[in-house]
């Protein structure tokens, strides 16, 4: 059970339910789940990234690395200053949460005399852009005027380093079915709900359900070819998600790199590992106040509706937009070989030791967040052998 909505929060459910009902309703009654997700998550002024409530952090629905520890945007910040060598250069960030790594990148590199010339920032949440006003505001002066916050991606390529943390698991997929050999498209419909258990009176009130109908050529193809990709028997009713939007995606953000790195920090999978024949219900992920369910449809504009990154389609797009894989490796590796624990060690006071020993767990730890997170780095005119990758490399995997 997920914890109960506030009067505010239903009220707003209500809005962003009743469009997502009119448009569906408009389309004749069906609509494609990545459309669904796309309004749950961006309708303006009412999408949960669109509107604001407060997301990251104790008092939100999850928690990243960064607000995990500040181990882990020190060791971002070292893995940056390997690509930008004595400064200058660009960072530029994409959705960059409450603006804590930002600020603790910056700190890092300024102690490091690794400075950018500039850090960007590109946020399409109103309520987190302010929030990461609030903390780039306390930095010292000289820092936080390298700040900048951006509508759109650049139309100057940077020289430097693109960081996107949890980002690619936002983007809105499409799921589908496979039936008797044949893919189907999961989408949303609408259906009654059941007459009034007290009075048995009907009702015209209606709730959103999960229905499949034909795919059509981009997704049936899509399907076909990476299923022809892990050949392996699926149970009836196999169900799984797919990311299309990943190649103009990365497309869009490979024209803002002139010269550099991109580094996607995601929970997500190869190819073979995730379209697994066990793995037969996808991975599609709500996040609520702390809790994780696999409903999205409920709580509809103050959940996060995720699906974990098929880092092979990531790659592949990659290589298509004139990138290198540079490095892919478990969270776990890449913190541990930019230097995490020499980061703990450095801290001699027991109590606080101790608590960024625990921090730290909880970023390495398999059964935490060590494995289940990947890092890649994307590179262009880059010949630096990154740090972060030196002692892992996993890119036969994809």
């Amino acid at each position: 059970m997920t914890p109960a909505l506030s009067p505010e929060e239903e009220a707003h459910s209500r809005a962003l339910t009743a469009l997502i009902h009119e448009r569906i309703g408009a389309a004749g009654g069906w609509i494609p789940f990545e459309q669904f997700m796309d309004l749950a998550l961006y309708a303006p002024g009412l999408g949960y990234y669109s509107a604001g409530s407060v997301k990251l952090g104790p008092a939100g629905d999850f928690v990243t690395a960064p607000e995990v520890s500040d181990l882990f945007s020190r060791c971002v910040a070292r893995q940056c200053a390997q690509v930008l060598g004595g400064g200058g250069g660009e960072i530029l960030e994409l959705g960059a949460g409450t603006g804590r790594m930002a600020a603790v990148v910056l700190e890092t590199l300024a102690a490091s005399g690794a400075l950018p010339a500039r850090y960007a920032i590109l946020e399409v949440s109103a309520d987190l852009a302010q929030r990461q006003r609030e903390r780039v505001a306390r930095l010292p002066r000289e820092l936080g005027e390298k700040v900048v916050w951006l509508d759109r991606l650049p139309e100057r390529p940077i020289d430097g380093v693109i960081l996107a943390n949890e980002v690619l698991d936002a983007l809105p997929c499409r799921r589908f079915a496979v039936h008797a050999g044949a893919v189907r498209e999961l989408g949303v419909s609408l259906e009654a709900l059941p007459a009034d258990m007290e009075g048995g009176a009907p009702t015209a009130a209606q709730q959103l359900v999960e229905l499949d109908a034909a795919a059509d050529s981009a997704l049936a193809g899509a399907c076909e070819s990476l299923l022809s990709e892990v050949p392996a028997p699926r149970p009836a009713g196999y169900a799984s998600e797919i990311c299309l939007r990943v190649e103009p995606w990365i497309a869009g953000v490979a024209d803002c790199l002139e010269r550099g790195v991109m580094l996607l920090f995601d929970y997500g999978l190869p190819r073979a590992h995730y379209y697994h024949p066990q793995r037969t219900a996808g991975t599609l992920r709500c996040h609520f106040k702390q809790r994780v369910h696999d409903d999205p449809f409920v709580n509809i504009g103050v959940q996060d509706i995720t699906a974990w990154v098929d880092f092979t389609r990531v790659a592949e797009a990659a290589l298509a937009s004139g990138l290198e894989v540079g490095g892919f490796a478990t969270q776990a590796a890449f913190l541990l070989a930019t230097g995490i624990e020499n980061l703990l060690a450095e801290v001699a006071e027991p109590v606080a030791h101790a608590r960024l020993a625990g921090e730290a767990r909880r970023l390495l730890l398999p059964g935490e967040m060590g494995e289940a997170f990947k890092v890649m780095a994307l590179t262009r005119e880059c010949d630096v052998a990154l740090e972060g990758f030196a002692l892992q490399d996993l890119r036969q995997s994809l």
